[in-house]
């Protein structure tokens, strides 16, 4: 695909967010309604465009740990608190901020995630799990090796602990367990196509009216 064969040629290590969810897209994979901006006008232009509130956030092949960094100003519901989050983030001490991205607030509260690995034995792994703060806590995911059926998909849905969060409780309806497994083996495609592709990590994957979202997500070569 040429925004990997360009990003490969330009000596990157990793697509940004931005790219990373452009590669996502490309395979039928829902995201977030963003765009990247290098001015205070054009973050204001594309917030109103997006529909208040939104998120901004640090942007760039080079800055993958965003929330270590304070790279993300999250819930900015005016135009006045876009161009103060753009100046903070652009005059950030720790990193060379040069882009910023503009992104769509999600604020579904049930959190998944959906990776790639490449192993050195099986070649392209797709994991699932609980996404967001819980990933690290709970270490509950599931392993796949592509390619994923749809069988497989719904499989590894049910493979790990936490699976009821995938029930509807609370008001909350059921996940759209086509959606779902459609971005599982979707993931798992993107490592078949591209060799050059060494880990995928989608987290979160929120779920909004039960419809899974990409609200970050991060690709990095071999």
């Amino acid at each position: 695909m040429k925004l990997i064969d360009d990003a490969v040629k330009r000596g990157a290590k990793s697509l940004s967010e931005y790219e990373s969810k452009l590669l996502l897209a490309a395979y039928g994979i829902p995201i977030t309604g963003e765009a990247v901006v290098t001015t205070p006008d054009d973050a204001a232009a594309k917030a109103s465009q997006i529909g208040y509130p939104v998120v901004l956030k640090g942007s760039g092949e080079a800055i993958s740990h965003k929330t270590e960094l304070n790279l993300i100003a999250l819930d900015l519901k005016n135009e006045e608190d876009v161009r103060q989050a753009f100046a903070e983030l652009t005059g950030n001490k720790k990193a060379d901020v040069k882009e910023v991205l503009v992104q769509q607030m999600i604020k579904g509260d049930r959190e998944l995630m959906v990776g790639l690995t490449r192993d050195a034995q099986f070649g392209p792994c797709v994991m699932f799990g609980l996404g967001g703060i819980f990933t690290e806590i709970l270490e509950d995911v599931a392993f796949r090796v592509a390619p994923l059926t749809d069988w497989d998909a719904n499989d590894i849905m049910n493979d790990i602990k936490g699976k009821k969060i995938l029930d509807s409780f609370r008001g909350k309806p059921e996940v759209d367990r086509k959606i779902l497994a459609d971005i599982i083996k979707a993931v798992g495609q993107i490592g078949l196509d591209n060799d050059q592709v060494k880990e995928i990590d989608i987290n979160p994957l929120k779920l909004v009216d039960g419809k899974p979202v990409a609200v970050d997500a991060l690709v990095v070569f071999e």
